[in-house]
C-alpha cells in the first residue's frame, strides 16, 4: 500500500498562478570562510584569490540534498513518517490482544481511518492558510495525545464504544509526506529535474516506511508489550514533526489567497481525483487477496516485495531525465497487475513473491506522476490541501479495495480469482485517465 517534478502529461487546464510568487531555482548556499569540496555544490576558492563554482555532481539526488535546509527538513520528516506505517498495525494488536477480536481491532483502526480521510482536507488548507509549523505541531500533539487516550482506554478494557470514539480524536494528523512535498516544491520552482527527482525520492520514502513501519510495530510489540508499538510510533510521530517544524528557512511561506475556492474547483483535479481513487484499489484489493492467498507467517514478506519493487522503481525513476504520461504510467500497471494472477495460478508462493515485486515497479512512477499533476493544477496557496485531497482519495480506494478484496477472498470458488480485481481496477484507472485527464506532455 502506498503518503513522493515529473513532467507528466499535464491537463489542459493546467496554468501558471497570477498570485505565485516567482519560481526561481535554488542555489546552494556558499560560505566565504570555508573551502568546499568538488562537487558539493559549494564555491570553491581558486589560485587567484577568486571563488569559482565547483563542479554540480553529476548524482540528481546529491544535487537535490545540496540544497540548505535540505538535509534537516528531510530528517525530520523521516522520523515523523516512519509511524504511519506502525499506528494500524500496533493498533490492531494491542486491541486484539486485550480484547482477543480481530473484527473488533479491524473496526476501530478503520474508524480511524475513515474519520482521518475525513479531516486531513481540513487541516491542510489550515496549513495552506497559517504555515506548516504553526498548524502541524498543535495538530499532532492532539493527534498523539488521542493516541495516548486510546492505549490507556486498552489498558484498562474500556467499552468497545469508547474505543472507537477515542479512535476519532486521532483523525487531526498532518499530511507529513504532503508538506515535505510542498517544501521540495517550494526550494525548486522552475527546475522540473530537481522537483522530479525530489518527488520521486518522496515515493520512495513512502514505500519504506510503509514497509518498514509494520515490521518495526510488530518486532516492538512482541518484545515488549501490545502497547508498546503504539506508544513508541506516537513518540517518533511527535519528535519528527517537532524537528522538522523548527525547520523554518525552508517552509514555504503563506501564499496570497486566490478566488479560485477550494482546489476542487480547478478543472481537470476531480477527474485526476478519480484516477487516484480506482489506483488506491488497486492496492487495497492486491493487500488483502495476496494475504488471504498466502494465509501464514510469509505473507508479511511476500506482500513487502510489492513496496520493495516500487520503492526501487522509485528511485531510478527519480534518476532519469525524461518525463512520462500518466497514462503511460498507468498502461504499465495494468500489465504488470497481471503477474501475481499468473503467478497465483501455478501454485507457487516463489513465483507469487516474484511477481508482486515486478508489479510493484509500476506503483512509483505512477503515483509520482500523479503528484507532480497535481502540484501543477493547483494553486500555490492550495498545495498542501490539493496534495492531500489525492492522497485522501488514495485511501478511499484503499478501503474500497480492500473490502472488495475481502468479500472476494471469502466468496470467489478460487483464491486466485482474487488477483483478477488489482487488474480490473488498474484497466479503470487507465480508462479514466484516457477519457478525462489530458494526455499531452509538458513541454520541456
Amino acid at each position: 500500500m502506498p503518503q513522493p517534478d515529473l513532467t507528466p502529461t499535464a491537463a489542459p487546464c493546467a496554468r501558471e498562478q497570477p498570485n505565485a510568487a516567482p519560481r526561481a531555482r535554488v542555489r546552494p548556499h556558499t560560505t566565504p570562510t570555508t573551502p568546499a569540496a568538488p562537487g558539493d555544490g559549494e564555491h570553491a576558492t581558486g589560485d587567484n584569490g577568486e571563488r569559482t563554482p565547483a563542479p554540480t555532481p553529476r548524482n540528481p539526488y546529491l544535487r537535490l540534498f545540496a540544497a540548505p535546509g535540505a538535509r534537516a527538513f528531510t530528517a525530520g520528516n523521516l522520523i515523523a513518517r516512519l509511524p504511519m506505517g506502525m499506528f494500524g498495525v500496533s493498533a490492531v494488536i494491542m486491541i486484539a490482544a486485550a480484547y482477543d477480536s480481530y473484527a473488533l481491532a479491524g473496526a476501530v483502526t478503520a474508524t480511524g481511518t475513515a474519520a482521518g480521510a475525513l479531516t486531513a482536507p481540513w487541516i491542510a488548507r489550515l496549513v495552506d492558510r497559517y504555515g506548516q509549523a504553526r498548524i502541524a505541531v498543535p495538530a499532532t500533539a492532539y493527534a498523539v495525545l488521542g493516541q495516548l487516550v486510546l492505549l490507556l482506554c486498552v489498558h484498562a478494557k474500556a467499552p468497545a464504544w469508547a474505543l472507537f470514539a477515542t479512535a476519532a480524536l486521532t483523525a487531526t494528523s498532518p499530511n507529513t509526506g504532503g508538506m515535505s512535498r510542498a517544501r521540495w516544491a517550494h526550494l525548486f520552482r522552475g527546475d522540473r529535474d530537481a522537483l522530479h527527482t525530489a518527488n520521486a525520492f518522496e515515493q520512495a520514502v513512502d514505500e519504506l516506511c510503509f514497509m518498514l513501519g509494520p515490521v518495526v510495530a510488530a518486532l516492538v510489540c512482541s518484545t515488549l508489550f501490545p502497547e508498546a508499538g503504539t506508544l513508541v510510533a506516537a513518540t517518533l510521530f511527535l519528535g519528527g514533526v517537532l524537528v522538522f517544524a523548527a525547520q523554518r528557512s525552508t517552509e514555504p511561506p503563506i501564499a496570497p489567497r486566490t478566488a479560485a475556492g477550494s482546489p476542487l474547483r480547478v478543472p481537470g483535479m476531480v477527474p485526476l481525483l478519480a484516477v487516484f481513487l480506482a489506483t488506491g484499489a488497486v492496492f487495497g484489493s492486491m493487500e488483502v487477496v495476496a494475504l488471504a492467498y498466502v494465509d501464514g507467517p510469509a505473507a508479511g514478506p511476500v506482500l513487502a516485495l510489492q513496496a520493495a519493487g516500487s520503492c526501487a522503481a522509485g528511485l531510478l525513476f527519480g534518476r532519469a531525465h525524461r518525463t512520462a504520461r500518466l497514462s503511460t504510467c498507468l498502461a504499465a500497471m495494468a500489465v504488470l497487475m497481471t503477474l501475481p494472477l499468473l503467478a497465483a495460478s501455478t501454485g507457487s508462493l516463489l513465483a507469487l513473491a516474484a511477481g508482486l515485486l515486478v508489479a510493484g515497479m509500476a506503483t512509483a512512477p505512477t503515483m509520482v506522476t500523479g503528484m507532480g499533476m497535481v502540484q501543477r493544477l493547483t494553486p500555490a496557496s492550495q498545495l498542501n490541501e490539493g496534495m492531500t485531497l489525492a492522497v485522501t482519495a488514495l485511501l478511499g480506494g484503499i478501503a474500497a479495495g480492500s473490502a472488495t478484496g475481502g468479500w472476494t477472498a471469502d466468496h470467489a470458488p478460487s483464491p486466485t480469482f482474487g488477483f483478477l480485481i488489482p487488474v480490473a481496477a488498474a484497466s479503470l484507472a487507465l480508462t479514466v485517465c484516457a477519457t478525462t485527464v489530458g494526455t499531452r506532455r509538458s513541454p520541456r
